[in-house]
């Protein structure tokens, strides 16, 4: 059986104009980065057609390392619905080196389910990760810069809360002492590095419109405090234009294609478990200028990367999806059911049985916000059709429809019913209903976000988070939205308690404000921003040999 990178490396692909065309881009709209991938340069505001595209958002269960395929069921579904007759668009977000090279491997979906050209998206791409680094680390230095030149702004170094970025996975980074050497080599202070894709940079990058919002956004970076712990902003250190300059490309979004040659924009890459999770708005907006239906993917489980899109992208967005996809997969549901990950080949109803509670919380959470739901069982061989009915059967119990999604294996063609499915759901009418206000305070935001999504018993906050909260009362930021940093493995805090955990509270131990993307995150339970890597990385299997033929991504 080939792996996907040996599927990918055989594919015919078009060349990028081909596919710009399809969608009715005209050449000086459309930058190529080579042969089979480009930026696009249009004003997503500006309307292409008497209405917007349909929008489809797929999410998922609690993952496991049994795997859920959710990137595969938003592209196979795609191909489905294009072979179906749509014009239809993809926009997703770009995989991140840091667990490229460490646990998870490729991130463009699998099998006959891929985007193209899997390598170039895996590792560097058109250099949007690597200009986001740049602008991140110049702020930094920056930052350091104005505390030994006379600390005209009077910062506290031991408050500061803007750390240095690198898109890799490295838990020797999460803590540092910068500055030794002596007087010409800095102000000695403790710091530490994000990953790339937990920069606010990031955030902000995928939530802006256009350039002069991302600069505006920029400025309002709260970079630390002052000794009379007041917020010091990039306004007040005045490089705001310096790094939106570093950024004024990485804002275009990426154009490339399925296998079967589905336009798909991948752009942007905020892990769902520490931020908002979604590619960006500016390539959702063009894809909704362009085609009439559009697949898109939250990171992670919708109890992080839905709950996210629902109630922080659409009111920013302004556009609410048509339909909700949730992605399970038996294997991963036995798994939730208390089955070892080594016996999940082996059939097993009863563990599914008790491992269906993990959908139906997933399924009682995305139905509250109004928007019709279907359930796609990313399908393996070692499914049994007692399993598959299972699923289905439960799903049916709780409101919702279940179909196969055989992508890997056979691409669009392996989800006609899925397919079919969805262009009903969109046309089906619905009225949203957002879980929060913005208004509402923060405590009442993140119980609604526990009991309601998370099916918890609510929130339990540090001393610390608890005085942040009156501090930041003070500045006018209790009432911003709240992105929950927490495990994806499960909907509580603690990694462990697979399933449907009831009666658990979630502790939230600081807030990190973030006022450039406009939110505060709740950092709870032992969620780090800065991944290590696994006893046995993905890098160990990467090779390339001397024609750069590529082996072992995934």
């Amino acid at each position: 059986m080939q792996s996907d990178i040996e599927i990918a490396q055989a594919a015919e692909v078009w060349p990028i104009d081909d596919i710009a065309a399809k969608v009715g881009l005209q050449k000086h709209e459309v930058e190529p980065y080579g042969r089979d991938k480009a930026k696009i340069n249009i004003d997503p505001t500006v309307a292409r057609k008497t209405a917007l595209g349909k929008l489809i958002l797929v999410t998922s269960i609690n993952p496991t390392p049994a795997g859920e395929g959710k990137s595969t069921v938003t592209v196979g579904l795609s191909d489905a619905l294009a072979l179906a007759g749509k014009n239809v668009m993809i926009a997703l977000r770009e995989p991140s080196l840091g667990p490229v090279m460490g646990m998870k491997g490729g991130a463009t979906g699998g099998g006959y389910s891929q985007v193209v050209p899997m390598a170039d998206i895996n590792l560097h791409f058109t250099g949007d990760f690597h200009a986001l680094t740049s602008a991140h680390n110049t702020l930094a230095a920056v930052i350091d810069n104005s505390i030994y030149q006379g600390n005209p702004l009077n910062i506290d170094p031991r408050r500061m809360i803007w750390k240095r970025a690198l898109d890799v996975n490295d838990r020797a980074l999460r803590h540092t002492v910068i500055g030794l050497g002596g007087p010409t080599s800095g102000v000695p202070r403790e710091d530490g590095f994000d990953i790339t894709v937990a920069s606010e940079l990031m955030a902000i990058l995928t939530l802006s419109h256009d350039l002069m919002d991302l600069k505006a956004r920029i400025e309002k970076i709260v970079i630390g405090y002052t000794y009379d712990r007041e917020p010091v902003t990039v306004k007040e250190l005045g490089v705001a234009g310096a790094l939106t300059t570093l950024l004024k490309d990485a804002i275009k979004p990426n154009l490339v294609q399925t296998l079967a040659h589905t336009p798909t924009l991948i752009h942007g890459g905020p892990f769902a478990n520490i931020a908002q999770g979604t590619n960006s708005i500016r390539a959702t907006k063009t894809a909704l200028q362009l085609a009439d239906y559009v697949v898109t993917e939250a990171g992670f489980g919708a109890d992080l990367g839905g709950e996210k899109f629902l109630d922080f992208k659409v009111p920013l967005l302004g556009k609410t999806p048509d339909a909700i996809v949730i992605v399970a997969t038996v294997r991963a549901l036995k798994m939730h059911g208390g089955k070892a990950k080594d016996d999940l080949k082996t059939p097993d109803v009863e563990a599914l049985k008790r491992g269906l509670a993990n959908l139906g919380q997933h399924l009682n959470a995305m139905m509250r916000y109004g928007v019709p739901v279907v359930v796609a069982v990313n399908r393996f061989v070692t499914d049994t059709p007692e399993e598959i009915e299972t699923v289905a059967a439960y799903a049916r119990e709780h409101g919702a429809e279940a179909y196969l999604a055989n992508v890997w294996e056979q691409g669009g063609a392996g989800a006609p019913e899925l397919a079919q499915a969805v262009i009903e759901a969109v046309e089906r009418p619905s009225v949203f209903k957002p879980l929060y206000d913005f208004e509402d305070e923060a405590m009442d935001k993140l119980n609604k976000i526990v009991t309601t999504i998370y099916g918890g018993a609510g929130v339990e906050l540090s001393d610390k988070a608890a005085k942040q909260l009156k501090q930041f009362a003070k500045y006018g930021w209790d009432k911003l939205p709240i992105i929950m940093a927490k495990t994806q493995y499960s909907l509580s805090d603690d990694a462990k308690k697979l399933g449907a955990p009831k009666d658990f509270k979630i502790h939230v131990r600081e807030f990190v404000p973030k006022l450039g993307a406009g939110f505060l995150v709740a950092m709870t339970g032992s969620i780090l921003t800065m991944p290590g890597l696994p006893k046995h990385p993905a890098a160990y299997d990467i090779d390339i040999d001397e024609n750069g033929h590529i082996t072992g991504l995934f």
